[in-house]
C-alpha cells in the first residue's frame, strides 16, 4: 500500500523543511496545499514535491484540507501539520506497517505539550491515516476532523507536535465569530470548542453560558464533556465560586475516574486550607491507572508527578515532615530532572 501525505500551510518557513525531512522517509506522495503564505514556504515546499497547490482562503480549514485531499492519488491519505514531527523509531513503524494495511481508517497518538526532558505529558488519538474513498471527508470550519470510517486500528506510533513559535491569536476565536455572524448554528463539536476559545481568553461568563448550550446538546462526544465540566469548574474559580468549581468536578468523576481531575479536586481543597481532603484527593490520583487513548486526551503529569508534588507539599504544611520526603524521594525516582523535584531536593538537603 501507498500513502499520499497531505498538507495544508501557511507561512511556515521555520518548520516546514523540519517536517517534510521526516515524510520523505515514508511518503509516496507529498501534497502542500498554502493557503497565502507570504514567505519562502512554498520555495521550500517545492524542494521536495512537485505537487504545490493554491488554495485561496476561506474561513474554512475543512474545504483547505478537503482540496488537498482531492489531490492524492495512493491508496492512502495521511494528514500532518508544518510543525509536525515524527522520530525515527516512528517512521520505521509506518514503513513497517505499509505492506500490511488492510484497515480503513488507522489511529494514531498525537503528542502536543512535552516536559523538560521532551518526553510527552499531553496525548491524545487522532484519526491519522485513511483509506482514500468518499468516507475521507473533513469536517468542520475550525477544529477540523474526520468522522473515523470502516474498520479502525490504534497503533502505537506517535506524532509530536513542535511548534516554535508561541504567539497565539484570537483566530479561531474570530473565525466563530465569524460563523456566528452568518448564521451558522455550531454542532456539540463545535459548540465545545467556541467555549474553549472563549476561556482560553478570559471570557469566564460567556464560557460558562456557552458550556450551559453544549451540555444541553445531543450527540455530545463524552470526552469533550469531561473537558467540558473541567472548563466549567476553572470559570467558576476564576469568578469566586469555588464550591460550584467542585461540583463540575464531581460532575466530571460520575463519567470517568480521571487523575486530572481528581488532582484538580485535591488543589481546590488545599487552596480552601482543607490540607487532609487534599492529601486524600492526591492519594486517590496516584491509584488511578492512566487510561487507555482511545478517545481520551490524557495528561500524563496528573498520574504521577503533580500528586507527588502535591503530597510532598501538603505533609509539609501539616507537620508530617517523614510523609513529606517519603513523597519527595517518589517524585526524585521518577522524575529526576524536573525543576519542582530539584527545587525540593535542595530544601531537604540543607
Amino acid at each position: 500500500m501507498k500513502i499520499s501525505v497531505c498538507m495544508i500551510v501557511k507561512n511556515e518557513q521555520d518548520v516546514l523543511a523540519r517536517c517534510l525531512d521526516c515524510v520523505k522517509q515514508f511518503a509516496d506522495e507529498i501534497i502542500i496545499v498554502d493557503t497565502g503564505s507570504a514567505d519562502t514556504t512554498k520555495d521550500i515546499a517545492k524542494r521536495y514535491t512537485d505537487k504545490v497547490y493554491d488554495f485561496k482562503w476561506c474561513d474554512d480549514f475543512s474545504k483547505a484540507r478537503n482540496f488537498s485531499f482531492s489531490k492524492a492519488s495512493m491508496d492512502y491519505v495521511m494528514w500532518l501539520d508544518a510543525d509536525d514531527v515524527l522520530e525515527y523509531s516512528e517512521i520505521e513503524k509506518i514503513n513497517i506497517l505499509k505492506p500490511n494495511m488492510t484497515f480503513d481508517t488507522y489511529m494514531l497518538k498525537y503528542a502536543t505539550a512535552f516536559d523538560e526532558l521532551g518526553n510527552p505529558t499531553f496525548v491524545f488519538e487522532r484519526e491519522r491515516i485513511l483509506r482514500r474513498d468518499a468516507r475521507a471527508v473533513w469536517s468542520g470550519f475550525v477544529h477540523e476532523a474526520i468522522v473515523p470510517f470502516g474498520k479502525t486500528e490504534h497503533l502505537d506510533i506517535t506524532i509530536q507536535h513542535r511548534k516554535i513559535a508561541t504567539n497565539y491569536t484570537k483566530r479561531n476565536l474570530n473565525l466563530f465569530r465569524k460563523a456566528l455572524k452568518r448564521g451558522v448554528r455550531f454542532n456539540s463539536r463545535e459548540q465545545y470548542y467556541y467555549a474553549r476559545e472563549l476561556f482560553y481568553w478570559g471570557y469566564y461568563r460567556k464560557c460558562k453560558q456557552q458550556l450551559t448550550k453544549f451540555f444541553a446538546m445531543p450527540n455530545i462526544f463524552m470526552p469533550n464533556k469531561i473537558d467540558a465540566c473541567s472548563i466549567m469548574a476553572q470559570c467558576h474559580e476564576r469568578l469566586g465560586d469555588i464550591e460550584s468549581a467542585k461540583k463540575w468536578l464531581y460532575e466530571a468523576l460520575d463519567i470517568v475516574p480521571s487523575a486530572e481531575i481528581v488532582c484538580e479536586l485535591g488543589r481546590l481543597y488545599a487552596l480552601q486550607g482543607k490540607y487532609d481532603i487534599a492529601i486524600y484527593w492526591y492519594q486517590s490520583a496516584l491509584n488511578i491507572n492512566t487510561p487507555t487513548l482511545q478517545g481520551m486526551f490524557v495528561r500524563t503529569e496528573y498520574y504521577y508527578l503533580i500528586p507527588l508534588l502535591e503530597l510532598t507539599v501538603l505533609y509539609y504544611k501539616i507537620g508530617n515532615y517523614n510523609k513529606a520526603k517519603k513523597y519527595h524521594i517518589q517524585a526524585k525516582n521518577m522524575y529526576p530532572h524536573n525543576d519542582k523535584v530539584i527545587f525540593n531536593d535542595i530544601f531537604f538537603n540543607t
